[in-house]
């Protein structure tokens, strides 16, 4: 299944999209209810309840505004770094170079904050040269976690996967470095685009899938799942060490090779720039940067 948040004539509802991607038909929701997107569906599904019944017509997707599928999440945003081998390296030449580079031992998590997420189409805000002039991208794969847990083994990891959608972690690589954490110069407003939808995990398995990103039409990343170094089901034990995972919890999974910061000379996101990622099975989001 594909769930979709959209908004049509100024009021948010979340719906089911037909198998062909072409519609989208609501459920039956509260005005409440919709403004946590797909996190009521989530949580009906995971403790196995009836879904909400379909309302009204199916609506054209193109006459929607699609937004991300957790428009508000209901904590940060897990998030993993340097998880691709090839990625990895690529960083180990650039000012990346000096701090721990055995990405074998443990993954590298940090979260960013809600108030980032933007839909599959929004703008995305660059903050000005004085406050960042390294603004890069970073294609992920995102699991949306279902049955909540804590000490969860890897064995058991996949079942408490509810499902999956895309991001653009969007980084101030400047930020990044001068704080020595990443959460700052991860989280500044509409730095993750997200979307188009949520797809179930019995649609599609998120360890043998490929993350792709464009800017301006240049193919930049291209990247298969199973080229991880922590795969989903260590990233969900490692995460959920001592800390509760909830339903609607979002974890993004790292990103493939071919980031601006990792090329020669670096290539960072200029005003007008147009990046689409694409994962197989999953979807597309495509957002201008101004």
């Amino acid at each position: 299944m594909r769930i979709a948040t959209f908004k049509l004539n100024g009021q948010r509802h979340v719906g089911q999209v037909s198998a062909d991607g072409h519609h989208v038909t609501a459920f039956a929701l509260t005005a409440e209810q919709a403004q946590h997107g797909a996190q009521p569906i989530i949580d009906a599904m995971t403790a196995g309840h009836a879904l909400p019944a379909l309302a009204g017509a199916p609506h054209d997707i193109t006459h929607v505004h699609l937004e991300a599928p957790l428009p508000v999440p209901r904590r940060n945003l897990w998030c993993v770094g340097r998880n691709y081998h090839a990625h990895a390296k690529e960083l180990q030449a650039s000012v990346f170079k000096d701090s721990n580079t055995d990405t074998q031992a443990w993954p590298i998590v940090f979260t960013k904050v809600p108030e980032c997420v933007v839909g599959p189409t929004d703008d995305v805000h660059l903050p000005g040269a004085a406050v960042s002039e390294q603004i890069d991208y970073e294609a992920e794969l995102a699991v949306v976690i279902g049955k909540g847990g804590k000490n969860i083994s890897q064995a058991d990891a996949m079942n408490h996967v509810f499902g999956y959608t895309v991001v653009n972690d969007v980084t101030a690589r400047d930020v990044q470095m001068r704080h020595q954490q990443w959460d700052m110069g991860k989280s500044f407003d509409t730095f993750c685009p997200m979307g188009p939808w949520l797809v179930t995990a019995d649609e599609v398995d998120g360890r043998n899938t490929r993350v792709r990103c464009w800017v301006n039409g240049e193919l930049r990343q291209d990247g298969p799942t199973e080229n991880m170094i922590f795969d989903i089901p260590t990233l969900i034990e490692t995460i959920s060490r001592g800390i509760t995972l909830y339903p609607g919890d979002i974890i993004a999974t790292g990103t493939p090779a071919g980031v601006g910061m990792g090329l020669n000379p670096p290539r960072y996101i200029a005003k007008g720039d147009v990046i689409r990622v694409e994962i197989d099975g999953v979807g597309s989001i495509e957002n201008r940067f101004v």
